[in-house]
């Protein structure tokens, strides 16, 4: 955390986020709605070790769509439900079309840059997919909605664990992003 508050520091009064500002922030619908996370294991965040970044200058737009989905609990995290999202959920979600880039917990460390307000005291799990485009994305909610397997192990499960409905939130990457489908 106290990397993370110099990394911030250094970046939001650095000369390129001075520069480039406006344009960053016009790409962002709602930048107040900030959650703190961390991988919920060593391995589950994102790998973008060979995602090459297109270059400078680049302005064409990927179709691909990545999807998070944040589900809330009372407390924290159970480490019971970080497994049944990896032994059930996420080998029935894969089959039915994305690739799960990654997954977090809350961190609940205090916020060591104030400057960049949190939501604080929400216990959170989310996890992202990358779908090729829109059209798959609507395939794989077809497909769900079809699926035995997720409405009796999946749906079923996640009643149990859930304190109320997730948030599904559809993120469009920008022409340079590494993330995409």
């Amino acid at each position: 955390m106290t990397s993370r508050a110099k990394a911030l520091g250094d970046f939001y009064g650095g000369h390129v986020w001075k520069t480039h500002r406006e344009a960053a922030n016009a790409t962002m619908i709602d930048s107040d709605n900030v959650l703190l996370l961390r991988p919920a294991h060593p391995t589950s965040g994102f790998s973008l070790e060979n995602m090459k970044r297109p270059p400078v200058g680049s302005d064409e737009v990927p179709t691909s769509l990545i999807v998070a989905i944040i589900y809330y609990f009372e407390r924290s995290v159970p480490s019971d439900f970080i497994n049944f999202f990896e032994d059930t959920l996420k080998p029935v979600a894969t089959s039915l079309g994305p690739m799960i880039s990654a997954y977090f917990v809350t961190e609940t460390s205090e916020n060591t840059f104030p400057a960049l307000p949190l939501r604080e005291n929400e216990n959170v799990f989310v996890w992202f997919s990358t779908f090729q485009d829109s059209a798959a994305y609507e395939n794989y909610e077809a497909a769900l909605s079809q699926s035995e397997r997720w409405r009796d192990k999946v749906s079923i499960g996640l009643t149990r664990y859930l304190d109320r409905a997730p948030d599904v939130l559809k993120l469009s990457p920008t022409a340079r992003s590494r993330l995409r489908g």
